[in-house]
């Protein structure tokens, strides 16, 4: 009778890592958003992209990572000083909250154009300096990020 009981408590105990399982197979959405050109309407295309994914997932109840990622002449973006968007990011990261969403700014870019104007690149606020936006971006899509290219 001991080893009845002994499988009932086991098989009772069982029951909550079974049901937990359910919640950690829920998939789990990740986007990487390519930002290259220094062009407004690329950039709010991207931030368009970014929103619609956010709302989207968010009216389903479902979370999402969003990181747009900017080199070469898109690191305008994120600069503090030639940004055309910088009040947009602003709104979008508010937007974001609680989800998850990172703007890359590469500082191999970041450095040319240091050298290149003599003085320093200011980034904003917001954006996060990674070693090389190409890097983040192959990084991402060896985690299973989905990629886009506006």
């Amino acid at each position: 009778m001991g080893i009845i009981i002994r499988l009932a408590i086991a098989a009772l105990l069982s029951i909550p890592l079974v049901s937990g399982s359910f919640a950690a197979d829920a998939k789990s959405h990740r986007v990487s958003i390519q930002v290259d050109q220094n062009d407004p309407q690329v950039m709010n295309l991207a931030l368009n992209n970014a929103t619609n994914v956010i709302e989207y997932y968010r009216a389903k109840n479902e979370d999402v990572d969003v990181d747009i990622v900017t080199y070469g002449p898109g690191l305008h973006m994120l600069r503090d000083d030639t940004s055309p968007v910088k009040d947009r990011i602003k709104r979008l990261k508010e937007l974001a909250f609680p989800g998850k969403i990172q703007f890359s700014a590469c500082n191999n870019t970041r450095q040319n154009m240091e050298k290149a104007e003599g003085k320093a690149v200011p980034i904003i606020s917001d954006a996060t300096i990674v070693p090389s936006g190409v890097v983040r971006l192959m990084e991402l899509q060896e985690q299973g990020w989905s990629y886009v290219r506006p």
